[in-house]
Protein backbone atom coordinates (compact mmCIF):
# COMPACT_ATOMS: atom_id res chain seq x y z
CA UNK A 1 0.00 0.00 0.00
CA UNK A 2 1.37 3.39 -0.94
CA UNK A 3 1.82 6.20 1.56
CA UNK A 4 -0.90 8.24 -0.11
CA UNK A 5 -3.42 5.38 0.07
CA UNK A 6 -2.52 4.69 3.70
CA UNK A 7 -3.07 8.29 4.78
CA UNK A 8 -6.31 8.50 2.84
CA UNK A 9 -7.58 5.36 4.57
CA UNK A 10 -6.65 6.78 7.97
CA UNK A 11 -8.43 10.02 7.20
CA UNK A 12 -11.61 8.23 6.18
CA UNK A 13 -11.57 5.91 9.19
CA UNK A 14 -10.94 8.78 11.61
CA UNK A 15 -13.80 10.74 10.12
CA UNK A 16 -16.24 7.81 10.32
CA UNK A 17 -15.17 6.78 13.83
CA UNK A 18 -15.59 10.20 15.40
CA UNK A 19 -18.99 10.75 17.07
CA UNK A 20 -21.19 13.32 15.40
CA UNK A 21 -21.45 16.58 17.30
CA UNK A 22 -18.74 15.68 19.77
CA UNK A 23 -17.13 18.78 21.24
CA UNK A 24 -13.86 16.89 21.80
CA UNK A 25 -13.50 15.68 18.25
CA UNK A 26 -9.92 16.10 17.05
CA UNK A 27 -9.06 17.68 13.68
CA UNK A 28 -9.12 15.18 10.83
CA UNK A 29 -5.94 14.67 8.84
CA UNK A 30 -6.35 16.21 5.39
CA UNK A 31 -4.21 15.47 2.38
CA UNK A 32 -2.40 18.47 0.89
CA UNK A 33 -3.87 20.22 -2.13
CA UNK A 34 -2.62 22.91 -4.48
CA UNK A 35 -5.66 25.19 -4.44
CA UNK A 36 -4.78 28.85 -4.09
CA UNK A 37 -6.26 30.63 -1.10
CA UNK A 38 -7.29 34.31 -1.14
CA UNK A 39 -4.46 35.07 1.29
CA UNK A 40 -1.93 33.59 -1.12
CA UNK A 41 -3.29 35.62 -4.00
CA UNK A 42 -3.02 38.75 -1.86
CA UNK A 43 0.56 37.84 -0.95
CA UNK A 44 1.61 37.73 -4.60
CA UNK A 45 -0.19 40.96 -5.40
CA UNK A 46 1.92 42.80 -2.83
CA UNK A 47 5.11 42.84 -4.97
CA UNK A 48 3.05 44.17 -7.88
CA UNK A 49 1.76 46.99 -5.68
CA UNK A 50 5.26 47.63 -4.31
CA UNK A 51 6.54 48.21 -7.85
CA UNK A 52 4.35 51.32 -8.07
CA UNK A 53 4.28 52.38 -4.42
CA UNK A 54 8.00 52.15 -3.59
CA UNK A 55 9.96 53.04 -6.75
CA UNK A 56 12.99 54.06 -4.68
CA UNK A 57 13.29 50.62 -3.06
CA UNK A 58 13.05 48.39 -6.12
CA UNK A 59 16.66 47.29 -5.86
CA UNK A 60 16.27 46.29 -2.21
CA UNK A 61 13.00 44.44 -2.81
CA UNK A 62 14.47 42.57 -5.77
CA UNK A 63 17.30 41.44 -3.50
CA UNK A 64 14.70 40.31 -0.97
CA UNK A 65 13.01 38.20 -3.66
CA UNK A 66 16.30 36.61 -4.69
CA UNK A 67 17.26 35.77 -1.10
CA UNK A 68 13.71 34.51 -0.55
CA UNK A 69 14.05 32.12 -3.48
CA UNK A 70 17.37 30.96 -2.06
CA UNK A 71 15.72 30.36 1.32
CA UNK A 72 12.90 28.38 -0.32
CA UNK A 73 15.52 26.09 -1.88
CA UNK A 74 16.92 25.30 1.58
CA UNK A 75 13.42 24.78 2.94
CA UNK A 76 12.92 21.97 0.42
CA UNK A 77 15.59 19.86 2.09
CA UNK A 78 15.38 21.16 5.66
CA UNK A 79 11.67 21.77 6.17
CA UNK A 80 10.33 18.92 4.03
CA UNK A 81 13.03 16.23 3.97
CA UNK A 82 14.75 16.99 7.28
CA UNK A 83 18.25 17.40 5.78
CA UNK A 84 20.25 20.00 7.69
CA UNK A 85 22.84 21.81 5.58
CA UNK A 86 25.57 24.27 6.46
CA UNK A 87 26.91 24.57 2.94
CA UNK A 88 23.89 25.38 0.80
CA UNK A 89 25.64 28.51 -0.43
CA UNK A 90 27.83 26.21 -2.54
CA UNK A 91 25.03 25.75 -5.07
CA UNK A 92 24.09 29.42 -4.89
CA UNK A 93 27.68 30.29 -5.74
CA UNK A 94 27.89 27.75 -8.57
CA UNK A 95 24.84 29.34 -10.18
CA UNK A 96 26.18 32.85 -9.66
CA UNK A 97 29.61 32.11 -11.10
CA UNK A 98 28.18 30.17 -14.04
CA UNK A 99 25.91 33.04 -15.06
CA UNK A 100 28.65 35.57 -14.31
CA UNK A 101 31.34 33.82 -16.34
CA UNK A 102 28.98 33.37 -19.27
CA UNK A 103 28.12 37.08 -19.26
CA UNK A 104 31.75 38.12 -18.80
CA UNK A 105 32.81 36.07 -21.83
CA UNK A 106 30.19 37.29 -24.27
CA UNK A 107 27.16 35.14 -23.42
CA UNK A 108 24.92 37.80 -21.92
CA UNK A 109 21.50 36.41 -22.88
CA UNK A 110 19.70 36.26 -19.48
CA UNK A 111 17.25 33.38 -19.93
CA UNK A 112 19.72 30.88 -21.39
CA UNK A 113 22.32 31.97 -18.85
CA UNK A 114 19.82 31.33 -16.07
CA UNK A 115 19.04 27.85 -17.41
CA UNK A 116 22.71 26.93 -17.80
CA UNK A 117 23.42 28.12 -14.26
CA UNK A 118 20.55 25.98 -12.99
CA UNK A 119 21.96 23.00 -14.89
CA UNK A 120 25.44 23.49 -13.44
CA UNK A 121 24.06 23.71 -9.89
CA UNK A 122 21.88 20.64 -10.53
CA UNK A 123 24.91 18.58 -11.60
CA UNK A 124 26.90 19.60 -8.53
CA UNK A 125 23.90 18.97 -6.28
CA UNK A 126 23.29 15.55 -7.81
CA UNK A 127 26.89 14.49 -7.21
CA UNK A 128 26.93 15.82 -3.65
CA UNK A 129 23.56 14.22 -2.83
CA UNK A 130 25.05 10.71 -2.80
CA UNK A 131 27.36 11.75 0.02
CA UNK A 132 24.62 13.56 1.94
CA UNK A 133 21.96 10.83 1.94
CA UNK A 134 24.35 8.21 3.31
CA UNK A 135 24.77 9.80 6.71
CA UNK A 136 22.78 11.09 9.67
CA UNK A 137 22.34 14.70 10.75
CA UNK A 138 25.89 15.30 12.01
CA UNK A 139 27.41 13.64 8.95
CA UNK A 140 25.24 15.74 6.66
CA UNK A 141 26.27 18.90 8.46
CA UNK A 142 29.95 18.10 8.05
CA UNK A 143 29.66 16.97 4.42
CA UNK A 144 27.72 20.05 3.31
CA UNK A 145 30.01 22.35 5.28
CA UNK A 146 33.06 20.66 3.79
CA UNK A 147 31.75 20.96 0.23
CA UNK A 148 31.03 24.64 0.76
CA UNK A 149 34.49 25.34 2.18
CA UNK A 150 36.18 23.43 -0.66
CA UNK A 151 34.35 25.39 -3.35
CA UNK A 152 35.05 28.66 -1.56
CA UNK A 153 38.79 28.00 -1.46
CA UNK A 154 38.77 26.70 -5.04
CA UNK A 155 37.15 29.93 -6.24
CA UNK A 156 39.62 31.94 -4.17
CA UNK A 157 42.64 30.15 -5.63
CA UNK A 158 41.32 30.35 -9.20
CA UNK A 159 41.46 34.14 -9.17
CA UNK A 160 42.40 34.19 -12.85
CA UNK A 161 38.92 32.80 -13.58
CA UNK A 162 36.71 34.03 -10.75
CA UNK A 163 38.45 37.25 -9.82
CA UNK A 164 39.22 35.93 -6.34
CA UNK A 165 38.65 38.36 -3.50
CA UNK A 166 38.18 41.21 -5.99
CA UNK A 167 35.12 39.52 -7.44
CA UNK A 168 34.04 38.83 -10.98
CA UNK A 169 33.19 41.98 -12.90
CA UNK A 170 33.00 43.01 -16.54
CA UNK A 171 29.63 41.34 -17.02
CA UNK A 172 27.49 42.67 -19.85
CA UNK A 173 23.87 41.54 -19.88
CA UNK A 174 21.78 41.57 -23.04
CA UNK A 175 18.20 42.76 -23.16
CA UNK A 176 15.58 40.31 -21.91
CA UNK A 177 13.83 38.88 -24.98
CA UNK A 178 15.78 41.49 -26.91
CA UNK A 179 13.46 44.22 -25.62
CA UNK A 180 13.88 44.95 -21.90
CA UNK A 181 17.26 46.41 -20.97
CA UNK A 182 18.60 46.32 -17.41
CA UNK A 183 18.51 49.91 -16.14
CA UNK A 184 20.00 51.76 -13.19
CA UNK A 185 16.59 52.26 -11.54
CA UNK A 186 16.20 48.49 -11.17
CA UNK A 187 12.75 48.29 -12.76
CA UNK A 188 13.62 45.58 -15.27
CA UNK A 189 15.65 43.65 -12.69
CA UNK A 190 12.69 43.85 -10.30
CA UNK A 191 10.20 42.52 -12.85
CA UNK A 192 12.66 39.83 -13.98
CA UNK A 193 13.34 38.64 -10.43
CA UNK A 194 9.66 38.61 -9.56
CA UNK A 195 8.73 36.64 -12.69
CA UNK A 196 11.40 34.00 -12.08
CA UNK A 197 10.50 33.76 -8.38
CA UNK A 198 6.82 33.29 -9.11
CA UNK A 199 7.32 30.68 -11.84
CA UNK A 200 9.75 28.63 -9.75
CA UNK A 201 7.55 28.93 -6.66
CA UNK A 202 4.47 27.68 -8.52
CA UNK A 203 6.41 24.60 -9.65
CA UNK A 204 7.76 23.93 -6.15
CA UNK A 205 4.35 24.48 -4.59
CA UNK A 206 2.91 21.82 -6.85
CA UNK A 207 5.83 19.52 -6.02
CA UNK A 208 5.49 19.68 -2.23
CA UNK A 209 1.70 19.23 -2.43
CA UNK A 210 2.06 16.10 -4.57
CA UNK A 211 2.38 12.50 -3.32
CA UNK A 212 6.15 12.96 -3.69
CA UNK A 213 6.05 15.90 -1.27
CA UNK A 214 3.92 13.89 1.13
CA UNK A 215 6.54 11.16 0.99
CA UNK A 216 9.22 13.70 1.92
CA UNK A 217 7.26 14.64 5.03
CA UNK A 218 7.04 10.95 5.88
CA UNK A 219 10.83 10.67 5.60
CA UNK A 220 11.24 13.72 7.83
CA UNK A 221 8.95 12.34 10.51
CA UNK A 222 10.04 8.70 10.37
CA UNK A 223 12.54 7.80 7.71
CA UNK A 224 13.16 4.32 9.08
CA UNK A 225 9.52 3.36 8.65
CA UNK A 226 9.17 4.51 5.06
CA UNK A 227 10.80 1.43 3.48
CA UNK A 228 8.10 -0.70 5.12
CA UNK A 229 5.52 0.80 2.75
CA UNK A 230 7.76 0.44 -0.29
CA UNK A 231 9.22 3.96 -0.42
CA UNK A 232 12.76 4.36 -1.73
CA UNK A 233 14.11 6.83 0.82
CA UNK A 234 17.54 7.36 -0.72
CA UNK A 235 16.13 8.00 -4.17
CA UNK A 236 13.63 10.57 -2.90
CA UNK A 237 16.35 12.37 -0.96
CA UNK A 238 18.64 12.47 -3.99
CA UNK A 239 15.84 13.93 -6.10
CA UNK A 240 14.84 16.65 -3.64
CA UNK A 241 18.47 17.55 -2.88
CA UNK A 242 19.13 17.97 -6.60
CA UNK A 243 15.99 20.08 -7.00
CA UNK A 244 17.00 22.27 -4.05
CA UNK A 245 20.48 22.75 -5.52
CA UNK A 246 18.94 23.70 -8.86
CA UNK A 247 16.71 26.34 -7.28
CA UNK A 248 19.66 27.71 -5.30
CA UNK A 249 21.59 27.95 -8.57
CA UNK A 250 18.74 29.91 -10.13
CA UNK A 251 18.79 32.33 -7.19
CA UNK A 252 22.56 32.76 -7.53
CA UNK A 253 22.27 33.39 -11.26
CA UNK A 254 19.56 35.99 -10.63
CA UNK A 255 21.85 37.80 -8.21
CA UNK A 256 24.72 37.80 -10.69
CA UNK A 257 22.58 38.99 -13.60
CA UNK A 258 20.74 41.74 -11.76
CA UNK A 259 23.82 43.15 -10.00
CA UNK A 260 26.28 42.29 -12.82
CA UNK A 261 28.87 41.34 -10.23
CA UNK A 262 29.80 38.14 -8.39
CA UNK A 263 31.71 38.36 -5.12
CA UNK A 264 33.53 35.53 -3.41
CA UNK A 265 31.07 35.78 -0.53
CA UNK A 266 28.40 33.97 -2.60
CA UNK A 267 30.19 30.74 -1.63
CA UNK A 268 30.96 31.75 1.96
CA UNK A 269 29.79 30.06 5.12
CA UNK A 270 28.18 33.28 6.47
CA UNK A 271 25.69 33.18 3.61
CA UNK A 272 24.65 29.64 4.53
CA UNK A 273 24.34 30.58 8.20
CA UNK A 274 22.32 33.67 7.31
CA UNK A 275 19.99 31.46 5.31
CA UNK A 276 19.29 29.27 8.35
CA UNK A 277 18.45 32.39 10.37
CA UNK A 278 16.02 33.49 7.67
CA UNK A 279 14.27 30.13 7.71
CA UNK A 280 14.06 30.11 11.50
CA UNK A 281 12.47 33.56 11.40
CA UNK A 282 9.94 32.69 8.71
CA UNK A 283 9.26 29.07 9.58
CA UNK A 284 10.36 25.82 7.98
CA UNK A 285 8.25 23.36 6.04
CA UNK A 286 5.92 26.00 4.62
CA UNK A 287 7.68 27.38 1.49
CA UNK A 288 6.28 30.82 2.30
CA UNK A 289 8.44 30.82 5.41
CA UNK A 290 11.54 31.44 3.33
CA UNK A 291 9.93 34.41 1.59
CA UNK A 292 8.56 35.95 4.78
CA UNK A 293 11.82 35.34 6.64
CA UNK A 294 13.84 36.98 3.87
CA UNK A 295 11.53 39.99 3.89
CA UNK A 296 11.72 40.46 7.66
CA UNK A 297 15.45 39.82 7.92
CA UNK A 298 16.56 42.04 5.07
CA UNK A 299 14.25 44.92 5.91
CA UNK A 300 15.32 44.74 9.55
CA UNK A 301 18.96 44.60 8.46
CA UNK A 302 18.54 47.62 6.20
CA UNK A 303 16.75 49.64 8.87
CA UNK A 304 18.90 48.67 11.86
CA UNK A 305 22.20 49.06 10.01
CA UNK A 306 21.07 52.56 9.10
CA UNK A 307 20.48 53.35 12.75
CA UNK A 308 23.67 51.79 14.03
CA UNK A 309 26.06 50.23 11.49
CA UNK A 310 28.25 48.68 14.20
CA UNK A 311 25.68 46.94 16.41
CA UNK A 312 22.73 46.06 14.17
CA UNK A 313 23.42 42.33 14.62
CA UNK A 314 22.56 42.65 18.32
CA UNK A 315 18.96 43.49 17.47
CA UNK A 316 18.77 40.75 14.85
CA UNK A 317 19.95 38.30 17.49
CA UNK A 318 17.35 39.58 19.95
CA UNK A 319 14.62 39.22 17.33
CA UNK A 320 15.74 35.66 16.64
CA UNK A 321 15.61 34.76 20.34
CA UNK A 322 12.11 36.22 20.71
CA UNK A 323 10.86 34.31 17.66
CA UNK A 324 12.32 31.02 18.88
CA UNK A 325 10.91 31.43 22.40
CA UNK A 326 7.44 32.75 21.65
CA UNK A 327 6.62 31.74 18.07
CA UNK A 328 7.08 28.04 17.59
CA UNK A 329 7.53 27.38 13.89
CA UNK A 330 8.73 30.90 13.11
CA UNK A 331 6.57 33.88 12.22
CA UNK A 332 4.20 31.84 10.10
CA UNK A 333 3.96 29.16 12.77
CA UNK A 334 3.15 31.79 15.39
CA UNK A 335 0.52 33.41 13.18
CA UNK A 336 -1.03 30.00 12.47
CA UNK A 337 -1.20 29.27 16.20
CA UNK A 338 -2.89 32.61 16.90
CA UNK A 339 -5.35 32.05 14.10
CA UNK A 340 -6.16 28.61 15.46
CA UNK A 341 -6.62 29.96 18.96
CA UNK A 342 -8.77 33.02 18.25
CA UNK A 343 -10.67 32.07 15.12
CA UNK A 344 -11.07 28.31 15.34
CA UNK A 345 -11.04 27.72 19.05
CA UNK A 346 -13.48 25.02 20.13
CA UNK A 347 -14.42 24.04 16.57
CA UNK A 348 -13.34 20.69 15.03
Amino acid sequence: MSLLTSLAARTESAHSAAPTGSSNMKPVLHLPNDRWTPLEVLFWLLPVAAYFLFPDYLVLISQVMIVGLFAVSLDLILGYAGIVSLGHAAFFGVGAYTAGLLAAHGWGEPISGLLLAALAAAVVGFLVSFLVVRGADLTRLMVTLGIGLMLFEAANKAAFITGGVDGLSGMVMDKIFGVFEFDLTGRVAYAYSFAVLFIVFVVLRRLVNSPFGLGLKGIREGGRRMPAIGADVSRRLVVIFTVAATVAGVAGALLAQTTQFVGLDVLGFPRSAELLIILVLGGTGRLYGGLVGALVYMLAQDYLSGLNPAYWQFWIGLLLIVIVLFARGGLLGGLAALREKFFKGGRP
